[in-house]
């Protein structure tokens, strides 16, 4: 098996993809309309990631888990091959990182915030 797909509620689709694709670099894969004001809009990663599927909040209870998916804690985990280059890109697009790149037993982190507030960790694992 292999996991294809997450889903992540966003306040409004093109917001969401001008973030993930300027601010992340995540390729886009998908944008397709289902009518009624409802899309499939699917970025990525890298190759061999799981996709994501950025899902529109609709109604009161959706639309309040935009930015807190997980009650505060880290959602979501993007490794990186080369920490340092990845950190300073992100930087210089604007993304708020939480803290400073720190040393852990499993490799170097940090955590940012995306534009709704969900934490990831930047994660170098150690070879």
């Amino acid at each position: 098996m292999l996991l294809s797909k997450v889903t992540l509620v966003v306040r409004d689709y093109d917001e969401a993809i001008a973030y993930f694709v300027g601010a992340l670099g995540f390729a886009f894969v998908e944008n397709t309309d289902m009518g009624a004001g409802k899309r499939w809009v699917v970025v990525s990663p890298g190759e061999g990631s799981a996709e994501i599927l950025l899902a529109k909040g609709v109604g009161e209870a959706q639309t309040a888990r935009v930015g807190d998916q997980t009650g505060g804690r880290v959602a979501f985990f993007l490794h990186s091959d080369d920490f340092d280059r990845d950190y300073a890109a992100f930087l210089s697009r604007g993304v708020n990182f939480l803290e400073g790149p720190r040393a852990e037993a499993y490799g170097k982190v940090a955590v940012f915030a995306d534009i709704y507030g969900n934490k990831w960790d930047l994660i170098q694992p150690k070879a």
